[in-house]
């Protein structure tokens, strides 16, 4: 058999590995969207490398849109087989993917705005919410915990992969011809310090290894706890400075640890009166969701909930749903703390507010996650002292803030403590994606250092025979 690397190779975002089965049958590892990659992302985006017509399964490891986000170009394009998933994954998939299309939609129009006066060819959406909606029917809820077979000599089983709610690593017993290979793809591999969610659960021995490494060359130090940074940055520029605190953050995953977070500290009686606006319906939506998946809870947040019915909520938090809400933000001067979509800063409402709010240096712009170099995020956080938005420039005044503690992914030793339950001389081959190659050729080190003989890291459509 063989397998091509169709995203997340030698880069973060875009996941999409298609293997390819001895008898022919090809199933496609997560279906993921390009994200942050400035203008090479649309063109990322329109053109899969494969067939979409000829993929007969698509097993998806979670949610996130650089795992999901093409899903309903995939099936736009022809594909008609079975989509599988962890029951968390399919709830997010149906808020993430119409918003993914709601969002490309309304980018489209404001952009083709733009393109309309200075003449140049208008941009159609990669996929609408109609098909979005086709995509939907096409799941298959798979439990965590046991193997599943999807047909005669092909069965997957999905472990908790401790990232979000309903992630999973996909592990792959295929059985063709009397020989049995044993596939696993770790999807993002979470932390086992998680405020939220259960630590990654091990999963059986591997002929072969996907492994994820986004924080493959670091370690998140932790020097004060994340809700103690929270709070000095909400102290500083609110109640200090009098100004706006904008937090851009996934709607899944990210927004919902803030908002532990904010409400551990009012049951601590230490949250400041202000409000608290999430400006994102998605991000509401999401948080419904996350509420609806306690089987993904650790042991932590189901002793709070033995206290306090909601640990999402909070005196002072109000969801924004209508643009014209989230627009008059924009026009009040007083202290607020902005939670909005996305973590990247590369898409959503998010823009608009650092657009209004970035020239005023009473104002600060904290960064909470990961975000790709190129990324409007990534500016930010690298200190570029100007910045495009919906194609004006605009001068960085503003304070730029980092909480570096916060990460849904592992950091190197967790990502290793993942693969520890592994007899590496059993291991054929590890391949190393989903990261920047500087920093998964420091994992490759690491892992060869640990005893995997065989490291690949795969090029963009770059195949290999198993």
């Amino acid at each position: 058999m063989t397998i091509a690397f169709h995203g997340a190779a030698r880069t973060v975002t875009g996941s999409k590995h298609l293997l390819t089965l001895d008898n022919g049958k090809k199933v496609l590892l997560d279906c993921g969207m390009f994200q942050g990659l400035g203008r090479e992302t649309d063109e990322l985006n329109r053109e899969f490398g494969f067939n979409a017509r000829e993929v007969d399964y698509l097993i998806l490891s979670h949610a996130h849109i650089d795992h999901s986000g093409l899903v309903p170009k995939l099936v736009k394009e022809g594909f008609s087989g079975k989509i599988f998933a962890t029951s968390g994954t399919r709830d997010l998939c149906q808020v993430l993917l119409e918003d993914s299309a709601a969002i490309q939609r309304d980018d489209a129009h404001f952009e083709n705005k733009r393109r309309q006066r200075q003449g140049l060819p208008l941009l159609e959406p990669i996929y609408s919410i109609e098909d979005a909606s086709r995509a939907m029917d096409l799941f298959v809820v798979v439990p965590y915990g046991s193997f599943f077979e999807i047909e005669k000599g092909l069965e997957v089983l999905y472990t908790d992969a401790g990232h979000i709610i309903g992630s999973a690593a996909v592990s792959l017993r295929i059985s063709i011809n009397g020989k049995v290979s044993h596939l696993t793809f770790s999807g993002d591999v979470g932390r086992y310090t998680d405020l939220i969610l259960r630590s990654p659960q091990s999963f059986p021995q591997a002929d072969y290894i996907l492994i994820e490494s986004t924080y493959g060359n670091s370690l998140h130090q932790n020097f004060a706890p994340a809700p103690e940074v929270l709070l000095d940055w909400i102290t500083r520029t609110c109640i200090q400075k009098k100004g706006k605190l904008i937090i851009p953050a996934f709607s899944v995953g990210r927004t919902q640890e803030l908002l532990f977070m904010l409400n551990q500290l009012e049951l601590e009686n230490r949250l400041p009166h202000l409000d608290y606006f999430v400006d994102s319906p998605l991000s509401q939506e999401a948080t419904t969701v996350v509420k609806k998946h306690p089987e993904n809870f650790n042991e932590n947040i189901k002793n709070i909930l033995l206290v306090d019915k909601d640990p999402f909520d909070f005196k002072g938090l109000h969801y924004i749903e209508d643009v014209a809400a989230s627009k008059q933000l924009n026009d009040r001067k007083d202290p607020m703390v902005i939670i909005s979509a996305s973590g990247m800063a590369d898409a959503g409402r998010v823009r608009h507010h650092i657009a209004n709010n970035i020239g005023d240096e009473k104002n600060t712009i904290l960064l909470v996650g990961y975000c790709e170099p190129r990324s409007l995020g990534g500016q930010l956080m690298n200190h570029a002292g100007k910045v495009h938005i919906f194609g004006e420039e605009y001068a960085v005044v503003s304070e730029i803030g980092q909480m570096r503690s916060m990460s849904a992914h592992g950091d190197y030793l967790d990502l290793l403590h993942f693969l520890s339950g592994q007899d590496t001389g059993k291991v054929q081959k590890v391949f190393v994606v989903h990261g920047e190659y500087e920093v998964q050729m420091a994992f490759r080190d690491r892992l060869i250092s640990k005893g995997f003989a065989n490291v690949e890291i795969p090029d963009l459509h770059q195949s290999f025979e198993l």
